[in-house]
């Protein structure tokens, strides 16, 4: 009896030995990638794409231009929906963009930094991933105020659930830091990462992109902290983009789903009668008019729709600069005198206003997300403001100028400017350093509204006061006739995380509304 159990304990043991030997190598699906296998490239790629607008949650049809485009009096529109217009409150809208970064390019930056960490041969994946995770949150604290930063996308990596809203002064700290160890990481020699949408995993344009970058940030403390903000741009000088060719912008295909331009659609018709009632607001036309801008005859067209609910393009626009004729905003369609757009002088019919041109909404168009004129202009200012940087703010200022007319060739060869018309432009409209700063801001303000990037346009508008907008008071908006200074956080946030919401919300200068400010704007 004791020979047969200790034959059989025997048996037993030697197959658990059996089994245990090379159980993670039998028990792995061979068919399956884990993070050693998958290449990240793949990660960029897709954030690049999610940061350009193309997530299902429509965050750049609603955040960018149903809010920013006609809060920024870029454009402007007669329907009731297109809130931003109007400053009235559409928490489906204004916090769209809240939830559609964190669903899509927060996590999938978090996991390409996981995945590239301590891995030498993606060592340039990881630090282009570390800048690009500064320009998502940058963009997400500038909108919102205080987010979850630190504890953000680490669910999966750290069980951090719900995770702590930090302070935009601690976000913008780390930023600065974050941006600065990340360019200077870089190396031409290492890793060229095949994933990279803007530049093709061309390091040396990585590192002027990433020294813009933190100029960028940098001179978003002019208000709060500007020795942190001339100290940055002392460190950047002479290592920003060097011409319209380190542009960093997106080029999409015509294929449907997320390859196409996806922030185009509205401007195509593709998500309902938007395309008809969308016009450029007249402040933005005035404004080109006023100043004989050989911008104003590529960007703006008119009669492109000729009739509500077609979408058939009129072959016959019109690109005439002398007829373009801007839409106001806070206009409707109703029959009360001040808000009906029949009842406005300038209305002779909608097809008379002006139209985005089609070359800059194709589906195969570009999404630009930052740019040289950008980066010239902020040295520009920071040479006002601080003249012992021994910066020529005239210089940089001229090569913004010449740099926004002549960039339009991107969009499509039809919008190419020639540089004698730039230099025209110019001669016509000299810096003047007088009123160096509103010369710069306003300039800002046209290449982001042309460029598409109303965020930017709404955001730096905040930060410098330029240029000067006389506000809509249409009634029953929310913020008392004045333009709006942030979004407030999404109403999902107080359910799935609402400790952390409320100490957020009840922090912010202004209360959690569209009157509130962030950190930076005050």
């Amino acid at each position: 009896m004791r020979y047969y159990i200790f034959l059989m304990i025997f048996l037993v043991g030697v197959f658990l030995n059996s089994c245990t030997k090379d159980f993670d190598k039998i028990n792995t699906n061979p068919t399956t990638y884990n993070a050693a296998e998958f290449d990240p490239n793949y990660l960029l790629t897709s954030t690049q794409l999610d940061y350009a607008g193309m997530t299902a949650t429509g965050d750049a049809i609603r955040g960018n231009f149903i809010y920013s485009s006609t809060m920024i009096q870029g454009l402007a529109s007669v329907l009731d929906f297109w809130v931003g217009d109007k400053y009235l409150l559409n928490e489906q809208y204004s916090g769209a963009y809240f939830e559609g970064a964190y669903q899509t390019q927060v996590k999938k930056i978090v996991d390409l930094l996981e995945i590239t960490r301590e891995r030498e041969e993606f060592s340039n994946l990881h630090q282009i991933g570390r800048l690009m995770k500064a320009m998502i949150f940058q963009r997400i604290t500038d909108l919102y105020g205080d987010v979850p930063y630190f504890e953000a996308g680490k669910g999966y990596y750290a069980n951090v659930y719900f995770p702590s809203y930090d302070s935009q002064e601690k976000i913008y700290l780390d930023l600065l830091k974050e941006v600065e160890e990340a360019v200077n990481a870089l190396n031409p020699a290492k890793d060229i990462p095949t994933g990279d949408a803007y530049y093709n995993g061309n390091i040396t344009q990585w590192e002027r992109f990433g020294n813009t970058l933190l100029l960028k940030i940098a001179m978003r403390l002019t208000k709060v902290n500007p020795a942190l903000a001339k100290e940055y741009a002392n460190k950047v000088k002479g290592k920003t983009m060097n011409s319209n060719n380190d542009n960093a912008y997106l080029v999409h295909e015509d294929a449907g789903g997320a390859v196409e331009n996806r922030n185009t659609r509205v401007l195509n018709g593709d998500e309902g009668p938007d395309y008809f009632y969308l016009k450029w607001s007249d402040t933005f036309i005035d404004y080109l008019k006023s100043h004989n801008d050989p911008r104003l005859g590529k960007v703006a067209v008119t009669k492109l729709y000729l009739e509500s609910g077609s979408k058939q393009r009129n072959p016959n626009y019109v690109t005439d600069p002398a007829v373009q004729k801007g839409m106001p905003n806070g206009k409707d369609q109703s029959d009360r005198v001040g808000l009906s757009i029949y009842l406005d002088p300038s209305y002779t019919g909608f097809p008379d206003y002006s139209s985005v041109s089609p070359f800059m909404a194709k589906k195969d168009g570009p999404t630009f997300v930052l740019t040289y004129t950008e980066s010239e202009l902020l040295i520009a200012e920071a040479a006002s403001r601080w003249p012992d940087l021994n910066l020529d703010a005239e210089e940089h200022y001229n090569n913004a100028i010449k740099a926004s007319v002549t960039f339009l060739s991107q969009y499509d060869p039809a919008l190419s400017v020639s540089e004698q018309d730039a230099e025209d432009y110019l001669d016509e409209n000299p810096f003047d350093a007088g009123s160096a700063l509103e010369n710069i801001n306003t300039q800002y303000w046209v290449h982001s509204c042309i460029t598409l990037n109303f965020y930017e346009a709404w955001i730096n508008w905040r930060r410098s006061g330029f240029p000067v907008l006389v506000p809509v008071n249409y009634p029953n908006n929310v913020t008392g006739g004045t333009i709006p200074r942030r979004f407030p956080y999404p109403l999902s946030e107080a359910s799935i995380n609402p400790d952390n919401y409320k100490k957020a919300s009840d922090s912010v200068n202004g209360g959690d509304t569209l009157k509130g400010k962030v950190w930076w704007d005050q």
